[in-house]
């Protein structure tokens, strides 16, 4: 049996090398698959970082005009709250 084992493998060098391949792949707290998910995940959240950075900036610029602008402020309560001023009247479209 021991016969039919190839050379190279009977090396204690490259049965080392070996073994030490296969724990670093598969076996380790620290694989390179474990790295390579969390890696995935990093860019994944990256992106989502980026997503709300924008969505930020867009909630900041309109949080300053409504605040600022009178406006603005006016358009905001009539296109969201339905307000309107005296002697007027409002008409809304529902959309299915």
């Amino acid at each position: 049996m021991i016969e039919k084992i190839p050379r190279w493998l009977k090396n204690k060098y490259s049965f080392t090398f070996i073994v030490f391949i296969i724990l670093v792949t598969f076996i380790d707290q620290n694989s390179i698959l474990t790295q390579y998910s969390y890696h995935t995940k990093l860019n994944v959240l990256k992106s989502e970082k980026e997503y709300f950075e924008k969505a930020i900036k867009k909630t900041s610029k309109e949080l300053y005009d409504l605040t600022e602008n009178p406006a603005t402020l006016e358009k905001f309560a009539r296109e969201n709250y339905f307000m309107k001023k005296k002697n007027e009247e409002v008409f809304v479209f529902a959309t299915k």
